[in-house]
C-alpha cells in the first residue's frame, strides 16, 4: 500500500513511518522538521521537507496514496496557552488545507492523531468516547476542532475518517526540548543524571502512559480497516499510573535513585486521566502489548541518551 504521513519526522510518526517501510510498504513523509528529526526515518521513506499547508507540495505527494496519517501538528499544552492563534493556524488550518488537498487528488482514506486532552477533568474514570469534551487548553481546542473537520469535510468530500484520541505516548526517540519537556524522558534524563524531579501537587495526580510501538499498531490498524468511517476510538494502555508510581518504576528500571521536589499544584491542571480502550478492541483487535515497566526498560535499551546516561557512573 502507499501512505503519506504528515508530521512524519516526528516522535509517533517515524516509527509508524518505519514499521510502514520495514513491512515493505511505500512511505512518503512531509515534515517541516520544526520538531522532526529526518535522521531517523528508514532509507526506504521518501521524505520531502514542507508545511502541512502548503497544498501544491501536498497535491504531488498524495497521488496513488491509499491512506494518509495526519500527525503533524505542535504539541505542547502550556504553549498553546501562550500562542494560540499559532496552535489554530497549525493544528486546524494545517487539516484544513489536507483535506482541500485530499478532496483535489481523491485521496480516500485519512486517519487522524487526536488526543486524549480532548477529554480534560472528567469525574468518572476511566473515559469512554462518549464523555463530552472538557477543553482545558487550546491545543486540546485545535485537536477536537480538527476531528470535527475531518469528519465535516469528509462527508463532503467522500473521504473516509477516523480519528485516534492518543493519550500519554512515550518510547525511544522522544524529543526532550529545553522548554515544557514530555514526563517520561524529562523523569528519566533527570534522574539518570542525578538531578532533581520537580513534582506539582501531592504526586498521585494520574495518567495513561501507552508505549509508542502500541500507538503504531493502532494506527496501522486503523488505516487497514475499512469500516471505520465516523470513528472516534481511544488509544491508551487503559492503566491509570500516578506520578509517584511512574517515579517508582523509574528507580526501578535505572538502578537510580530519584530526587523529587515537591511544589504547589499548578492551577488548572487534570486530576485522573485514564482511558477506556475497550471500543479499539471491538474495532481494532488493539490490546496494548507493553507495560509501563516493560515500555520503560525498552526506552533505556534503544535511545541512544539513555544508553550513555546509564554508562556513567553514579555520582
Amino acid at each position: 500500500m502507499n501512505y503519506l504521513i504528515t508530521g512524519g519526522a516526528g516522535f509517533i510518526g517515524r516509527h509508524l513511518a518505519n514499521r510502514l517501510a520495514a513491512l515493505g510498504h511505500n512511505v512518503r513523509v512531509i515534515d517541516d522538521l520544526s520538531a522532526g528529526e529526518k535522521e531517523a526515518l528508514d532509507s526506504r521513506v521518501l521524505f520531502t521537507r514542507g508545511d502541512v499547508r502548503d497544498q501544491p507540495k501536498l497535491w504531488t505527494l498524495l497521488h496513488e496514496i491509499d491512506v494518509v496519517y495526519h500527525l503533524a501538528a505542535k504539541v505542547s499544552l502550556p504553549q498553546s496557552i501562550l500562542y494560540p492563534r499559532e496552535y489554530n493556524d497549525v493544528n486546524v488550518g494545517g487539516t484544513v488545507a489536507l483535506m482541500e488537498a485530499m478532496r483535489a487528488i481523491a485521496a480516500p482514506r485519512i486517519v487522524l492523531a487526536s488526543s486524549g486532552t480532548i477529554y480534560g477533568d472528567q469525574k468518572r474514570q476511566p473515559v469512554d468516547e462518549q464523555v463530552s469534551p472538557d477543553l482545558r487548553t487550546p491545543y486540546a481546542v485545535s485537536k477536537l476542532a480538527a476531528e470535527d473537520y475531518i469528519f465535516t469535510l469528509g462527508r463532503h468530500y467522500g473521504i473516509e475518517a477516523v480519528a485516534l484520541r492518543i493519550f500519554n505516548a512515550y518510547g525511544p526517540g522522544q524529543a526532550l526540548p529545553p522548554a515544557y519537556p514530555p514526563v517520561v524522558p524529562q523523569l528519566l534524563s533527570r534522574t539518570l543524571q542525578g538531578g532533581s524531579l520537580v513534582v506539582y501537587g501531592d504526586g498521585r495526580q494520574t495518567r495513561d502512559y501507552v508505549y509508542v510501538s502500541d500507538v503504531v499498531d493502532a494506527l496501522i490498524a486503523a488505516g487497514l480497516r475499512d469500516d471505520l468511517d465516523g470513528e472516534v476510538i481511544n488509544i491508551g494502555s487503559g492503566v491509570e499510573t500516578s506520578v509517584n508510581d511512574l517515579i517508582g518504576l523509574i528507580e526501578e528500571v535505572t538502578g537510580r535513585k530519584a530526587h523529587a521536589l515537591y511544589n504547589e499544584e499548578q492551577s488548572g491542571g487534570v486530576r485522573r486521566l485514564v482511558a477506556d480502550v475497550g471500543k479499539a478492541e471491538r474495532l481494532l483487535g488493539f490490546r496494548p502489548q507493553k507495560s509501563l515497566a516493560q515500555g520503560l526498560r525498552l526506552t533505556l535499551e534503544e535511545d541512544e541518551r539513555f544508553r550513555a546516561l546509564l554508562a556513567q557512573p553514579v555520582v
